[in-house]
C-alpha cells in the first residue's frame, strides 16, 4: 500500500500566497517561495502552487516563479493556473515543475489531457476539478469556480482518467476554507470509481479531518492551505498524529 501524502497548497497572486473562503475574500499569507521552503523543511511530501490570476500574458511571470521555487525547494511540486496548451505545460516543466495541473482548459477541450500525457507522461499531468454540491449532485465549475458547467464530477473525472490524467485533484467548493472537513462521500466515490490517485482538497480544519479522508474516503493525498499558512496545524505534528492513528505516511 502506498503511503498517504500531505500537500500544502499555495494559491499565488503576484508572487504572494493568498487564501480565501469558497474562492472569495482573499487574504495575503506570505511570499510563495518562502512558505514553500518552510513546508519542505517541515516534512511536506509535495507542494502545489496555483496561479489564481493566470493569463497568457502572465505565463512568463509564472515560469520565472517556478524557476525560483525549483532553486529553493527539494521536494516535488505541482504548478497550475491558466494552462491551455501543450506548450504551456512544456514551459512550466522545463522551468523545473514536476507536475502541472490542468483545469478549465481541459473541460472545454478534453483532448489537451491526451496531448499532454502523450508528450510528457501521465505522471506529469494532474487534472484539477472544482465541483460544487447542488441539489444532491456534484457539478463541475470552471474559471476559478465562477462558471457552472453541465457536467457531473464523477463523469468528468472518469473521462479525465481515460484520456490520460495521472492524478485527480478534487476541490469541494462547498467545503473550501470552511475548516469543517473534507467532502468524504464524494471523495470516496471517486476513489472507488478511479484507479489513479485522488488528491482531496477543501475543508481541512483539524488533524481528524485528514484521518477521515484517508481512512474513510481512501484519498491518496490531502491538500490544505490556510491551516498551514497561519500555523493552525504544524506538518510534523499532523504526521505524528496520523502515524499514531494507523495512517501510513511518509516520514
Amino acid at each position: 500500500m502506498l503511503t498517504k501524502r500531505i500537500i500544502p497548497c499555495l494559491d499565488v497572486k503576484d508572487g504572494l500566497t493568498v487564501k480565501g473562503v469558497q474562492f472569495e475574500n482573499l487574504v495575503v499569507a506570505g511570499d510563495a517561495v518562502e512558505l514553500g521552503s518552510r513546508y519542505a523543511a517541515e516534512g511536506a511530501d509535495e507542494l502545489c502552487f496555483l496561479d489564481i490570476t493566470a493569463t497568457n500574458e502572465k505565463r512568463k511571470t509564472l515560469a520565472e516563479l517556478v524557476k525560483r521555487i525549483a532553486a529553493h525547494i527539494n521536494i516535488p511540486f505541482t504548478v497550475g493556473g491558466g494552462i491551455s496548451s501543450v506548450e504551456d505545460v512544456w514551459v512550466l516543466l522545463n522551468a523545473g515543475a514536476d507536475k502541472v495541473t490542468i483545469n478549465s482548459a481541459a473541460v472545454y477541450r478534453p483532448e489537451l489531457i491526451s496531448e499532454a500525457a502523450q508528450a510528457f507522461g501521465a505522471q506529469c499531468i494532474v487534472v484539477a476539478i472544482d465541483a460544487k454540491a447542488i441539489d444532491g449532485h456534484w457539478w463541475v465549475h470552471t474559471h476559478g469556480g465562477r462558471r457552472a458547467i453541465d457536467r457531473r464530477l464523477n463523469d468528468w473525472a472518469k473521462e479525465a482518467q481515460e484520456r490520460g490524467a495521472g492524478e485527480i485533484l478534487f476541490t469541494a467548493m462547498n467545503a473550501d476554507g470552511t475548516k469543517n472537513g473534507f467532502a468524504l462521500e464524494a471523495t470516496a466515490a471517486l476513489s472507488q470509481l478511479l484507479s489513479i490517485p485522488i488528491i482531496a482538497s477543501g475543508g481541512a480544519g483539524k488533524p481528524e479531518h485528514f484521518k477521515e479522508v484517508f481512512q474513510q474516503a481512501q484519498a491518496d493525498a490531502a491538500l490544505a492551505a490556510s491551516i498551514f499558512h497561519f500555523n493552525e496545524i504544524g506538518i510534523p505534528e499532523l504526521k505524528k498524529y496520523l502515524e499514531q492513528e494507523g495512517v501510513r505516511i511518509r516520514p
